[in-house]
C-alpha cells in the first residue's frame, strides 16, 4: 500500500528557463537552504535529454515531527533524492531515507502555457511498518508538501533575478 501526493509548482517563466534552473547545481543548493537542510551535497551529470542525472543528499532536522514518529526518524533524517531527466519536460524521481523502511517514487513534469510553466510533481510514498505505516506515509507527504512549497518559493526568487 502507498500514499500518493501531487504538487503543482508554478513559475512565471518559459519552460526552457525553468528546465535550466532545475539543471543548475547552485539552484539545487539554494533549495536545500530554503528547506532548512543542516547539510547537503548536490551533483548533476549530463544535460537534459542526455539523460541528465541529479543526486541530492541532505539532512533535515526532525524538530517538527510528531512524537509518534520521532522513534522512527531520530533527531535528524538523511535523505537521498535521485532524478533522471530524459528530456527537459520530464524527470523520474526516487527518494530514499537510508536506514528507514520507506521510499518515494514519482515524476516531475513541466508544461508551459502563455509563458507560465507548471511543474507537476507526483509521488507514491511507501512505508513498510505494520500498523503505523499509513500514518507515517501521511506525515512524509505533509513534510514533502512543505519541501515542495519551499522549492517553489526558491524557484520564483531565482527566476526573478
Amino acid at each position: 500500500m502507498s500514499t500518493r501526493i501531487v504538487h503543482e509548482l508554478t513559475y512565471d517563466a518559459p519552460l526552457a528557463a525553468v528546465a535550466a534552473m532545475l539543471a543548475d547545481p547552485a539552484f539545487r543548493e539554494e533549495v536545500c537552504v530554503y528547506q532548512r537542510a543542516t547539510k547537503h551535497s548536490v551533483s548533476i551529470e549530463g544535460v537534459q535529454g542526455d539523460p541528465m542525472k541529479v543526486r541530492i543528499e541532505y539532512s533535515q532536522p526532525t524538530d517538527r515531527v510528531p512524537g509518534f514518529a520521532k522513534k522512527f526518524v531520530g533527531a535528524e533524517t538523511d535523505i537521498v533524492q535521485s532524478e533522471t531527466w530524459g528530456s527537459p519536460e520530464r524527470g523520474d524521481i526516487h527518494v530514499t531515507i537510508p536506514g528507514k523502511p520507506g521510499d518515494l517514487t514519482g515524476t516531475a513534469v513541466l508544461t508551459e502555457k502563455d509563458g507560465v510553466t507548471t511543474e507537476t510533481v507526483t509521488f507514491d510514498i511507501t512505508v513498510k511498518i505494520p500498523l503505523v505505516g499509513g500514518k507515517i506515509e501521511a506525515l512524509i507527504g505533509k513534510i514533502f508538501g512543505s519541501a515542495m512549497r519551499a522549492e517553489n518559493r526558491a524557484g520564483q526568487a531565482w527566476l526573478a533575478r
